[in-house]
């Protein structure tokens, strides 16, 4: 992967220091009789990497709708370096936030240069006439929204493959597109929705590696993600969503070690069931294979 000799990446507020970016206070989202996201709270701050994590259903992507304008909060306040958020997901993208989808959401037929300048749309200030008729100002954005997606695609590993059509791209090169389309928003705070789902092993530390490039322009990530190693590996805190509700939040190692954690992946025992490794009755031991099983039998988490 090519490195630019300059991060073509925003990165925080000169002068700004790494104060908080976001603020999501009591954020609550109710469709009918259904809550789906209750009273969760979040702060992110500059140059921070938080995962967002909880079982299928938990709300995770529900919260992320909520931040980025593609859901109006039922209740909850949301502030952006101090200044609260509100409205559709075009305002709240230019004032700072942008996001990548659960579901790669690429415009197929465009080549991975013209989706990155896509992502330029809300930096630009080119009316309707004169773009219609290629006024000055028109020319000029274009030409500065062509070397923007260029520096961003050469950021991500994509320069090689700026002339082809999205759809040709390989799998682990889509999800790479899609964050450099989000980071042409010029933002101040990165959204990532399932950036390895799909991904290969080694597409998935590729993706690690740009996440930690990413933070180390000083900008701030939160990453939802059901790969925990992934998480585990690259984050600052974790947070835990279970049915809605923020079940905990800290650092990685504090996240593995709590026992509600495990539980809400796994679930409670059953009543009746072993405890503390207990074998159950007529169950082999010592690791003794079933009568007729393969003792190289693979166990997989």
């Amino acid at each position: 992967m090519s490195t630019p000799l300059v991060s073509p990446l925003r990165g925080p507020d000169p002068g700004g220091g790494a104060g908080e970016v976001l603020v999501a206070r009591d954020i609550t989202k109710k469709f009918g009789g259904l809550t789906a996201v209750n009273q969760v709270s979040l702060t992110v701050c500059d140059g921070e990497i938080v995962g967002l994590i909880g079982p299928n259903g938990a709300g995770k992507t529900t919260f992320f709708n909520c931040l980025t304008g593609m859901e109006t909060p039922t209740s909850g306040e949301i502030t952006f370096r101090g200044r609260r958020l509100s409205g559709g997901a075009d305002r709240i993208t230019k004032a700072g936030l942008a996001r990548t989808f659960q579901n790669i959401r690429l415009f197929p037929f465009m080549t991975a240069v013209e989706n990155v300048q896509v992502g330029r749309h809300c930096r630009t200030r080119t009316g309707v006439l004169s773009a219609v008729f290629r006024g000055p100002r028109h020319r000029r954005e274009e030409r500065e929204s062509i070397q923007r997606a260029r520096e961003l695609l050469d950021f991500v590993g994509l320069s090689r493959v700026e002339a082809e059509l999205a759809r040709s791209l390989p799998y682990g090169d889509q999800r790479r597109l899609e964050i450099a389309r989000a980071l042409a928003t010029d933002p101040g705070l990165l959204l990532l929705d399932e950036p390895t789902a799909g991904m290969n092993p080694q597409e998935t530390r590729d993706a690690m590696l740009l996440v930690r490039r990413i933070r180390d322009t000083g900008l701030a990530i939160v990453v939802i993600e059901h790969d925990m190693r992934f998480i585990f590996s690259l984050c600052d805190r974790v947070a835990v969503l279970v049915q809605g509700a923020k079940l905990l939040e800290g650092s990685a190692e504090q996240v593995q070690a709590d026992e509600r954690v495990i539980e809400a992946y796994l679930g409670a025992p059953v009543d009746g069931a072993p405890v503390d490794g207990a074998p159950v009755d007529g169950a082999p031991v010592d690791g003794a294979p079933v009568d007729g099983a393969s003792g190289d039998a693979e166990t997989r988490s």
